[in-house]
């Protein structure tokens, strides 16, 4: 499999936020960058040109004129970025995590990730920096800026985050206190970051769970009531199910594992999205927000 290595001036643009017609006056005016140029006069940019633009771009939108920054040396751009990481640490730390997913470094990833570690508290990394980096990534993709290999490189690093807070909270909780909840995706479902952020929530808040990954049939679930008398179901709906309504989904859930009074559904993810939480009974919870999560839970154990 091959990864991408060179880049058309729109996907300069989408990766820095310099518009292409910008790019085009500085390397005319500044000789910024150097293209190499098709039979036909279409630029194609390699990764020396990708990474010189992405430092560009941080300097520029800290205020730095395109007219001094055309000056400096690659080294200098370094030192300066270097430098600028107490000043503005989130817009220096989504520039290193995007260099990080396109030199597949994870040491800069975990460099990058435990300064700001010093400074900030898991829950305001994830939701202040992963959240936005993969907002950004995801946008990447759609339009073939960057491979899909990118887009997992970085998710697998960011679920390596969440599991080492995840093991933080898990060993602050009484080992014999008995799990409260059973966090789960649906059948076929691989998107598994936010199921484990709320898995990482509901240790941090001091409720034990078990955690049963991606990809689990809902005939799997009714194991579970035969070793537990109450229990709250916890899935996140991204791309699945497809093949049903998730009114149906939640039918077919109270169906298969007979969930009766102790036992309840709580459903978060994109799936979810614009539904009535009051329309599928009080043993059901809509989640709308990962944000929200925190709140939800303790308003239900007041």
């Amino acid at each position: 499999m091959s990864v991408k290595t060179e880049f058309s001036i729109k996907d300069l643009e989408n990766l820095s936020g310099i518009k292409a017609h910008t790019i085009r006056i500085w390397e005319k005016r500044y000789r910024l960058l150097e293209p190499k140029r098709t039979d036909t006069n279409i630029r194609h940019y390699d990764m020396v040109n990708m990474t010189k633009l992405l430092n560009v771009s941080f300097l520029y939108n800290q205020g730095y004129k395109i007219s001094k920054i055309a000056k400096l040396k690659n080294v200098d751009i370094n030192h300066i970025i270097s430098e600028s990481r107490d000043v503005e640490i989130e817009h220096y730390a989504l520039h290193h995590f995007k260099q990080a997913m396109f030199d597949f470094d994870h040491a800069l990833f975990d460099k990058t990730y435990y300064n700001l570690a010093e400074k900030q508290s898991f829950e305001s990394i994830f939701f202040d920096i992963f959240i936005a980096l993969l907002n950004e990534i995801g946008v990447l993709w759609q339009t073939g800026t960057i491979d899909p290999v990118h887009e997992r490189f970085i998710s697998e690093l960011i679920k390596q985050k969440i599991v080492e807070a995840t093991l933080k909270a898990q060993n602050a909780i009484g080992k014999n206190q008995q799990p409260q909840f059973a966090l789960f995706l649906p059948y076929e479902e691989i998107h598994e970051i936010g199921l484990l952020f709320a898995n990482y929530t509901l240790l941090n808040q001091g409720h034990q769970t078990l955690y049963l990954g991606s990809n689990i049939p809902l005939d799997n679930l009714k194991h579970l009531v035969k070793h537990y008398d109450e229990m709250i179901f916890f899935s996140y709906f991204t791309v699945k199910p497809d093949d049903q309504s998730v009114k149906d989904y939640i039918a077919a859930f109270k169906r298969q594992v007979k969930a009766i009074d102790r036992y309840q559904l709580w459903l978060m993810g994109s799936k979810i999205q614009g539904l009535d939480p009051g329309r599928f009974g009080p043993q059901t919870q809509l989640i709308f927000k990962l944000e929200d999560l925190r709140k939800h839970i303790q308003s239900y154990f007041q």
